[in-house]
């Protein structure tokens, strides 16, 4: 691979939360770096999955890899993990909707609430996102469109509400 996005500082930080290591039972990953550049190459250009250079490995077995870990939250640990360094010195809250095709409505829901609501835009669902002094996302959370942003606040630390 000609271009890296990880610089070697950043992979140390996050090598001992990914799954694979040869301490883990099962089958070891093969080469977590590799594939975790092809996941940050697919979120810096925007293409489908379908569109991952030869170099990355198979598509399908990345985007299936990538699939395990989002359910597994590989992916959250590795966010919790990197937020830890924010300048909590300045939050700010806020929230954003975002309107839900009325087939999603009735899904089933295998992981838990869907965080969708009923207002007067129709159905929507609300991203509440808390964001540190220099502009990088500290936390966030979905709710259902009707669920105003104060209500994730408690006693006025509105990033332990979320």
């Amino acid at each position: 691979m000609a271009r890296l996005s990880l610089r070697e500082d950043q992979w140390v930080r996050i090598e001992h939360l990914l799954p694979g290591k040869l301490a883990d039972r099962g089958r070891t990953g093969q080469n977590n770096r590799r594939f975790v550049e092809a996941v940050l190459w697919i979120l810096r250009t925007g293409c489908p999955w379908r569109d991952l250079p030869l170099e990355f490995g198979p598509w399908n077995s990345v985007y299936k890899r990538f699939s395990r870990w989002s359910v597994c939250g590989v992916w959250q640990r590795i966010f919790e993990e990197l937020a830890k360094d924010g300048d909590f010195e300045e939050l700010y809250l806020d929230g954003s909707y975002v309107r839900v095709h009325q087939h999603a409505v009735g899904a089933a829901k295998k992981h838990g609430n869907q965080a969708i609501g009923r207002s007067r835009g129709g159905l929507t669902t609300k991203i509440h996102a808390v964001v540190e002094g220099l502009g990088n996302l500290a936390t966030w959370t979905l709710t259902a469109g009707n669920v105003h942003g104060r209500r994730r606040c408690t006693n006025g630390d509105c990033r332990q509400g979320l």
